[in-house]
């Protein structure tokens, strides 16, 4: 079953607790938040005690995406906040396999991300223990960009690839993602959507994200 992921990075702050509340209630899946450094991605989010604020405050499970240098930091801290999923990209550590085992042994969820440029070969390797993979499907740091189209792709190869294999792995897609797009990722494959400016400036939070699971 396709899950929506509301990506907190858009909502509006002022009010960030009554539009959590909201948006569970609009039906959302899972939070989904963007960790920037300003090195690895030329912006910067948020940091750890926003993301306790959030744990606090969400009822749904939480899912961490890191767009850090680094990104071996702070995971003992994230596993404390209760949070669920965390994914790192394959471009920012030297050790994939190392950390992709720390974040299962702290019982979360393990998930790598994968740049638009960012081919599979780099992650073939751990394709049988990974937990989910994220699909990058615009250039990571900012939000509302276009979807590059290129990266259905790489979402129908994961899907072929977990079908033949009886792999596992959920297919997460991060980036443009509105109700059109949201259709095509599903056709190829994917599991969780990501969406934020989309979801946020629906005028119906609850109607934008059943359409989405359809």
């Amino acid at each position: 079953m396709t899950k929506v992921l509301p990506s907190l990075l858009a909502s509006d702050f002022t009010k960030l607790g009554h539009e959590i509340e909201e948006m569970e209630a609009a039906g959302a899946d899972i939070f989904h938040l963007d960790i920037m450094d300003g090195q690895f991605v030329p912006n910067i989010s948020y940091g750890l005690p926003v993301v306790e604020a959030i744990s606090r405050t969400a009822s749904i499970p939480l899912d961490v995406h890191l767009m850090t240098l680094d990104p071996e930091q702070f995971i003992d801290e994230f596993s404390g906040l209760g949070i669920d999923m965390v994914s790192f990209h394959i471009e920012a550590t030297n050790h994939p396999h190392r950390l992709m085992q720390r974040i299962q042994q702290s019982g979360m969820k393990a998930g790598i991300a994968l740049n638009p440029h960012t081919p599979i070969e780099h992650i073939r390797h751990l394709l049988s223990e990974i937990d989910f993979i994220l699909i990058m499907t615009v250039n990571p740091g900012f939000g509302g960009q276009k979807f590059i189209d290129t990266c259905l792709d790489k979402v129908g190869e994961l899907d072929a690839v977990r079908r033949e294999n009886g792999y596992g792995y959920e297919i997460e897609v991060d980036g443009g993602i509105n109700q059109e797009t949201a259709e095509r990722c599903r056709e190829a494959g994917a599991d969780l959507l990501v969406s934020g400016s989309h979801l946020f400036k629906s005028p119906d939070w609850q109607e934008a994200v059943r359409k989405m699971k359809q």
